[in-house]
């Protein structure tokens, strides 16, 4: 293979960006490295109705990149293609579920172009987002779980070689509009833990106070990144930024502590409005250009607290962190400021799920009462949600945010029926939605419980479970929860107990009668209920339909008046109709600009050959 000149590079690079090119020569405007080593790089782009990849991948053999619902082989769909003798190459395969690859009937990838250079192999392909292909996996707003592999090796050279280690999976999302590109010139600062000793324990909620360095004046946050130590890309869960009372003085900021533990600092508490948060496999967060995060005047956060959720599982010693959140901002003003909205069911005890089911529903109500109440104060015409970080633990299998207004169910306003617990990332809305004073939102969670035995409860670990959805917001109002807690009470009656001891001086709090569960309390007698799926499915009935404690929080530890109400959940359709793919025609998304530049490409090459390029 002869060498690639510089400029023949720069022609690589238009090729990638120009590839079935619309108006716009950022044709892929998202990529992502798909291996630890930099070897493949994966760049894509929405069409219409399909979506264009291009891969460029270190290798002379061919490349592998494929869908799956479970991150591995089986039941995938597949495309593998390549340079072969100086011929381009591109099919369509799945697997079944045992992992057998088998050439679909209905070739719907589309190559658009293939080329090598003297070390990396580019392919340009399309496909369409439905293609009613039952080998094929529709691709939607849900997380995708992206595979990959390649070899050093074609195809053809020695039947389906076996690409060994040069495999991997990464979750992405796929449908993700396109974000701003903020000039690399603007300012930040650095919100960090400084050398956390994080314990040898399961799970550990690590709180750090910290002062916005901006006051005085007006400033707009415009965009929040991860900032994860080297090597604790699994251990850091997620990160919660909350603005805290302004009447702190700088005391607070001497030491960190354990959250939610009996010692924690008093000025803690004071602590309850979330203004950014960020989960695993997470990118930096990019406010639209219109919208900002408020620092820098009297009503924006002086003094906030991070906190760091630090999963250890296998219990390992000696870990010391420095991660945190970069802050980058501007001194030019937006349009409007941006507000946080936590939804969904308030973590607690009182949120459970049976064992050894197959499926189990949540649902975490933010009330017609409580958005009447505080839209119908602070903003009457309503707020404009345009982006939704959707939240669950472990055995969370999809998540959706439900709508609804004067009683009609609206599109969902986020879902993800592919939740990945490892990759939990702000979804951006593709256009704004509008909230309304008397409207619903309800957070609906999927859970898996077939591989437990006892009772999964709402909780901080990530083997209890929570159901949440953060919704980002503009112009800010002063509402920072609207959550439920279903009453538990009668769910204890669904197992059969009748009597609590009272008052209640304990928690768990105890249980007086039937005689079978006499002085244990709520949570052994729940596990010592002998569940089957039948009486699984039936007390999820129940649950769906009990009456709910309202949470509408205000900031500052303040709270709306329809706070601790008891309120009726929704006449609702359940399970969720979900909208009918619309399946379209196999196309080809090439169009003139991309044979434009493909034939001046042709014309150089053909001059002084030193590209090998393929259609």
């Amino acid at each position: 293979m002869r060498r690639l000149r510089p400029w023949a590079l720069v022609l690589c690079g238009l090729l990638c960006a120009s590839a079935g090119a619309g108006p716009s020569l950022r044709s892929y405007p998202h990529s992502a490295v798909l291996d630890g080593a930099g070897a493949y790089r994966l760049h894509w782009g929405r069409r219409g109705s399909a979506l264009a990849f291009c891969l460029e991948v270190r290798t002379h053999g061919y490349v592998g990149f494929g869908l799956s619902a479970s991150g591995s082989m089986a039941s995938a769909d597949i495309v593998v293609g390549g340079v072969e003798r100086g011929q381009p190459y591109l099919q369509d395969y799945f697997t079944d579920e045992n992992r057998v690859l088998k050439k679909d009937p209905q070739q719907d990838y589309h190559l658009e172009y293939a080329m090598e250079n003297s070390t990396h192999t580019i392919l340009a392909f399309s496909r369409d987002l439905h293609t009613c292909d039952t080998n094929d996996k529709s691709i939607t707003e849900s997380t995708v779980r992206v595979i990959w592999a390649y070899h050093h090796k074609d195809m053809g050279e020695a039947g389906q070689n076996y690409h060994g280690s040069n495999r991997g999976t990464k979750s992405l999302r796929l449908l993700n509009p396109e974000k701003e590109v903020l000039s690399a010139s603007l300012p930040y600062f650095d919100l960090t833990n400084k050398d956390v000793p994080v314990p040898d324990k399961d799970t550990t909620y690590w709180c750090q106070m910290f002062k916005i360095p901006i006051q005085h004046e007006k400033h707009h946050v415009t965009k929040v990144e991860p900032l994860i130590q080297k090597g604790h890309e699994n251990l850091v869960h997620h990160i919660l930024l909350y603005q805290c009372s302004s009447n702190l003085n700088d005391s607070v900021l001497d030491y960190g502590h354990e959250c939610y533990h009996p010692n924690m600092p008093d000025s803690f508490l004071t602590c309850e409005t979330v203004i950014f948060a960020w989960a695993i496999g997470g990118e930096g967060f990019t406010y639209p250009p219109h919208v900002g995060l408020s620092i820098g005047t009297a009503s924006d956060p002086v003094f906030v607290l991070m906190e760091v959720h630090y999963d250890n599982p296998s219990y390992t010693e000696g870990l010391i962190d420095n991660s945190g959140l970069r802050l980058i901002y501007t001194p030019v003003l937006r349009k409007y400021d941006a507000g946080v909205i936590e939804a969904g069911l308030w973590v607690s005890l009182f949120h459970n799920i049976p064992p050894g089911m197959p499926e189990f529903v949540s649902e975490g109500h933010c009330t017609l009462e409580c958005l009447e109440e505080a839209l119908g104060a602070e903003r009457p015409t309503g707020i404009q949600v345009f982006a939704v970080l959707l939240h669950a633990h472990l055995a969370g299998r999809a998540i959706r945010m439900r709508h609804f207004h004067n009683g009609e169910e609206q599109k969902l306003l986020a879902y993800d029926d592919e939740f990945d617990f490892n990759f939990q990332e702000f979804q951006y809305l593709k256009e704004e939605r509008t909230i309304l004073p008397g409207d619903n939102l309800i957070t609906e969670c999927h859970y898996n419980t077939v591989d437990r035995i006892r009772m999964t409860w709402g909780g901080l670990s990530t083997r209890n479970e929570m159901c949440l959805s953060y919704l980002l917001y503009y112009p800010r109002i002063n509402l920072t929860r609207c959550a439920s807690i279903p009453d538990i009470m009668e769910q204890l009656q669904f197992i059969g107990v009748k009597e609590i001891y009272r008052p209640v001086r304990t928690w768990p709090f105890i249980i007086k009668s039937p005689k079978q569960y006499k002085n244990l309390s709520f949570m052994d007698a729940m596990n010592k209920f002998k569940w089957s799926r039948s009486e699984g499915l039936s007390y999820n009935k129940l649950v769906l339909k009990l009456p709910v404690n309202v949470r509408c929080s205000k900031t500052d530890n303040a709270e709306w008046s329809i706070q601790g109400m008891t309120a009726l959940p929704p006449e609702i359709e359940r399970p969720y109709k979900t909208e009918p793919v619309i399946c379209s025609s196999s196309s080809c998304l090439s169009c003139s600009l991309f044979f434009t530049l493909l034939f001046v490409v042709h014309i150089i090459a053909s001059s002084i050959g030193n590209i090998e390029l393929f259609v």
